[in-house]
């Protein structure tokens, strides 16, 4: 296994990140399996792990802990704030309230009295930066997080983020989690170049696309996946975005193939390829995703076959708007786009 420096930390993580996001009610219900593939994984040479207090309301959080009992000291532990963990209005969101609350509640979860890496799990737009990075530089001193992040934030946000800290005399942020694949390729035309810029580390999620590259998907594997009732947009097959994704993965397939590689080795490995890439996280659900998962550590693309990728999906392109994990508001909401409201 491969180690590479967090950003400009100093601190060395393996080269693939396991991700936790399956890990309970969301996917593999059976804990000691869990744990099991926890275990297989720091043996095989991964030190890094990554989750959020949504997975699973907290359930993720909880197995993790369980999990990392007596090998806590060999792990740079990972997680998320932001999203809704109850129905209250400050039960979510990047507010100096709900951070702190809900580190405290991460901690007891995860059976740990410091985190390693806490991150920002969406932007949000009612709360100033400020306001978010001050309570980050609090826990930091205060000993309850070492290093702190962002997911899936957009270039510009990322960069005035950085501003702010330097001129307020706040901590930054180490790194960005943002959706990376060769189907969502979108972050390679500003969200990648600002974060090399930057000395930014980059663990992105999804290399996978949500497990159209995972080799379940193609012409003659038509999708059953329950995925497709519960987020349509990203799978229901009668979608022209999605019939596209289905085309590209089958010429992928074929390109996989030819370079005697497996569509997961083939996805993997150009996701690492990227100079600003740190460790892509792996999100198994089952033993055997893991293994298929952890054996591309050691795959290295030719150039032909990066270049054969660029030919089926140009660089910068998302073939499915739905893929990149966060709309923003100035998208999402017409009164921001239009004088006329009415």
């Amino acid at each position: 296994m491969e180690y590479r420096v967090l950003g400009r930390t100093g601190v060395r993580v393996s080269q693939l990140c396991l991700g936790a996001m399956m890990f309970g009610s969301w996917g593999n219900t059976d804990h000691d399996e869990c744990i099991r593939m926890v275990h297989r994984a720091l043996d095989a040479g991964v030190n890094f792990i990554d989750t959020a207090d949504v997975y699973s309301a907290g359930e993720s959080e909880e197995i993790v802990g369980k999990a990392l009992k007596g090998r806590r000291d060999d792990v740079v532990l990972a997680t998320k704030v932001h999203a809704a963990m109850g129905e209250g209005p400050n039960e979510s969101g990047n507010s100096r309230r709900w951070i702190t609350t809900e580190c405290e509640a991460s901690l007891r979860r995860l059976g740990t009295d410091h985190l390693d890496l806490y991150q920002i799990h969406r932007p949000d737009p009612t709360c100033a930066i400020d306001e978010t990075l001050g309570a980050l530089t609090d826990l930091v001193r205060a000993g309850k997080i070492r290093y702190f992040g962002s997911s899936t934030f957009p270039a510009h946000e990322i960069v005035a983020a950085q501003w702010v800290a330097e001129r307020r005399g706040r901590e930054r942020f180490v790194s960005e989690q943002p959706p990376y694949s060769i189907l969502a390729r979108a972050v390679e035309d500003a969200v990648l170049p600002v974060c090399l810029e930057y000395g930014i580390a980059v663990i992105p999620w999804s290399p996978l696309a949500g497990g159209w590259l995972s080799g379940a998907f193609g012409a003659d594997q038509p999708n059953t996946s329950r995925r497709s009732t519960r987020m349509p947009a990203r799978y229901d097959l009668s979608l022209p975005g999605n019939q596209y994704k289905l085309e590209v993965v089958s010429a992928l397939g074929r390109l996989a193939g030819e370079a005697g590689l497996s569509l997961i080795e083939l996805s993997i490995g150009f996701v690492l390829e990227h100079p600003a890439i740190t460790a892509p996280i792996i999100g198994p659900r089952t033993p055997e995703q893991l293994e298929s998962l952890l054996a591309t550590a050691e795959v290295v693309l030719p150039v032909d076959v990066l270049d054969g990728i660029d030919e089926i999906v140009p660089p910068g392109v998302t073939l499915n708007a739905a893929d990149a994990g966060w709309e923003p508001p100035a998208r999402a909401d017409a009164s921001q786009r239009r004088r006329r409201r009415a």
